[in-house]
């Protein structure tokens, strides 16, 4: 995926949900920070993007990425002119670290607005480390694989993404721990 793929999908899904803003949660968040040619090749494969609508509470949150899913998700006519489908999540996607909205990368150009230029869309990515510690969390094989070539690149630092996840909520104890396992041996 490119920087305005993503661009596209973050004004694709504030038109869908009629909102201005939307999170970008899932591994192309990256492309908030990082210019795809500065990124390994493990880092930008996905031809997805997952998208946290801003809401007031979770129910409404699910309702909004269920309209993004249904015309631009994975099938959708959508994915099939653009060749990448944008996914609907929720509060209970990802495990994120303590602070983690006040890090968000903000996505804000004329790629991110209306054709006519207004509204200004604005995509808020997750940092490129509390990214990984949702990765961590996950611990798939695809997510190992995301944050090692990040790890390999230096574009994120073991020591900080240790530090964030020890800051995870207590009901994700066992996935911290696992994550920290992985860290000290991910080499």
């Amino acid at each position: 995926m490119r920087r305005d793929q993503l661009e596209h999908a973050i004004r694709t899904a504030c038109q869908i949900i009629e909102r201005s803003e939307v999170i970008v949660v899932g591994s192309q968040s990256i492309l908030g920070t990082f210019a795809e040619d500065q990124l390994p090749e493990d880092a930008t494969m996905s031809i997805e993007v997952d998208i946290l609508p801003i809401a007031e509470d979770n129910a409404e949150t699910v309702r909004l990425a269920h309209l993004i899913e249904g015309m631009a998700g994975e099938f959708s006519p959508f994915e099939e002119l653009h060749g990448y489908s944008i996914d609907g999540v929720d509060l209970e996607t990802s495990v994120l670290p303590e602070g983690w909205r006040d890090r968000l990368v903000k996505v804000q150009n004329t790629n991110t607005a209306a054709p006519s230029g207004d509204p200004q869309f604005t995509g808020w990515c997750l940092n490129a480390e509390d990214l990984c510690v949702a990765k961590l969390c996950a611990l798939r094989e695809k997510d190992q694989n995301f944050v090692a070539a990040l790890l390999k690149a230096g574009l994120v630092d073991a020591g900080v993404l240790a530090g964030r996840l020890t800051t995870l909520p207590p009901q994700h104890q066992v996935a911290t721990e696992r994550a920290l396992e992985w860290l000290r041996t991910w080499d």
